[in-house]
């Protein structure tokens, strides 16, 4: 793995960390988004290219004069979602630290809204995550039903767990012993804030249509089916090594 070299500036607030595979058809406009939103100097934004081949990396290196407000880290082998995620999280500086998807289903606008939300509460410990609006109705039934078996088998009050953004105190991702590094990450960065008594703040940001390439799960009842029966999984496994780690 490799990251772009900067002097640390200090001072950054927050640390917005975006993994990216095969997104290179995406990146020109989330980069102008960024740009065309981003009105402090303390935000950082670190690009991941996890892995990708469609030229990610290349399209990263030639857009980084224009865009001096990001930095990326390059990951040669793909380290799956939370692995990607994680290597972000390795580089960032920021008194808060988190994630969003580089699909443009969430506006660069609504994400750093979303940062900025924060300043107020630089000496409390925080957890905000999005709360996706305009949604289908399956899958608000879906997200809802997963989030019941959740909540029941964590004994934690869960809801629309994999919505984005996701912001928190940096002490959180600190404290990781062994953090997942596939889909579950989510679920796990939610499920340590309530345990470790974060102040939980959801926001409700709108989810667009996908601009380029396609979503891996979201085509179908088939594809919900084996999501769930992963998600399921992945669920129980969390409950063990939650236990592990109080």
């Amino acid at each position: 793995m490799t990251s772009d070299k900067v002097p640390d500036q200090g001072g950054v607030f927050c640390s917005i960390v975006v993994p990216c595979y095969n997104e290179a058809g995406n990146l020109p406009a989330l980069l102008s988004g960024f740009g065309a939103a981003l009105k402090a100097a303390d935000i950082e934004l670190i690009l991941v290219d996890n892995g990708s081949t469609d030229g990610t990396a290349a399209l990263l290196r030639s857009a980084a004069p224009d865009f001096p407000f990001f930095r990326a880290v390059t990951c040669e082998k793909n380290l799956g979602y939370g692995g990607g995620i994680l290597a972000g999280l390795g580089t960032a500086k920021g008194r808060f630290a988190g994630w969003t998807h580089g699909d443009l289903q969430y506006a660069p606008a609504d994400i750093l809204a979303a940062a900025e939300s924060l300043r107020p509460f630089t000496r409390e410990k925080i957890f905000l995550k999005g709360l996706r609006g305009n949604r289908a109705a399956a899958d608000r039934f879906f997200t809802a039903g997963m989030s019941l078996f959740a909540s029941v088998s964590l004994g934690l009050r869960l809801e629309d767990i994999n919505a984005q953004p996701t912001f928190f105190t940096r002490s959180l991702f600190e404290g990781w012993k062994a953090p997942p590094a596939d889909f579950s990450l989510d679920l796990y960065a939610y499920a340590r804030a309530l345990a470790g008594g974060y102040r939980i703040i959801r926001r409700e940001v709108p989810l667009a249509k996908r601009r380029h390439g396609s979503s891996s799960w979201n085509r179908g009842l088939a594809d919900r089916l084996r999501l769930a029966r992963r998600m399921a999984g992945a669920i129980l496994e969390m409950r063990k090594k939650l236990e592990r780690d109080a």
